[in-house]
């Protein structure tokens, strides 16, 4: 074999200093991608968790504010037994009774002034339908369907109980009958 002289690459020792710049160049540049990668990575991260963040803390004052309006949700249904049963007693109270016990009489009726006022504080509030309102099936429940002349398929003809919201949301619907519409003409 024979030997090159003169090879400018072999001998040049600026040659090799080169080689090892652009090596640590080269070194320097993977370094610096590879942290700015990181930077992103971790700006990305940060940005996540930031968001996260934020997404969590406007679920908690939802779920706080939810907890204050419909938290008595449960012990308001119950209440409303006790409600029933104060105007069932008051409207079966004759004259004779009221001039027997007036005392009595007074005080259901102040109990259940009292419900309605604590019910009135708590935003619970009464859906009372008149005979010849629209039956709404988001605020009423039928409890029967009734041809009755010179009404409208859909009018309320009876109210059997009231319904109740908490806030705005349906606590218990009205208990209503409904018209079927007036009777069939019958053919000539």
């Amino acid at each position: 074999m024979e030997e090159i002289d003169g090879d400018p690459f072999l001998d040049d020792p600026e040659a090799e200093a080169t080689d090892d710049e652009i090596t640590d160049e080269a070194i320097a540049n993977d370094e610096a991608s590879v942290l700015r990668a990181e930077i992103a990575d971790l700006k990305d991260r940060l940005l996540r968790a930031l968001a996260d963040t934020e997404n969590l803390r406007k679920r908690a004052e939802r779920d706080r504010r939810d907890a204050e309006l419909y938290g008595a949700t449960r012990f308001a249904r119950d209440m409303l037994s006790l409600h029933d049963n104060l105007d069932r007693a008051l409207d079966n109270v004759t004259d004779a009774v009221r001039e027997a016990a007036p005392g009595l009489v007074e005080g259901l009726e102040l109990t259940r002034r009292e419900l309605l006022n604590a019910f009135e504080r708590n935003k619970i509030q009464p859906v009372e339908p008149r005979p010849g309102d629209r039956f709404d099936p988001k605020l009423h429940q039928a409890m029967f369907e009734a041809p009755v002349p010179g009404t409208k398929a859909g009018d309320i003809i009876q109210v059997m109980s009231p319904g109740f919201t908490i806030a705005d949301r349906l606590l218990r619907p009205a208990q209503v009958g409904v018209s079927a519409g007036g009777p069939a003409m019958p053919s000539a």
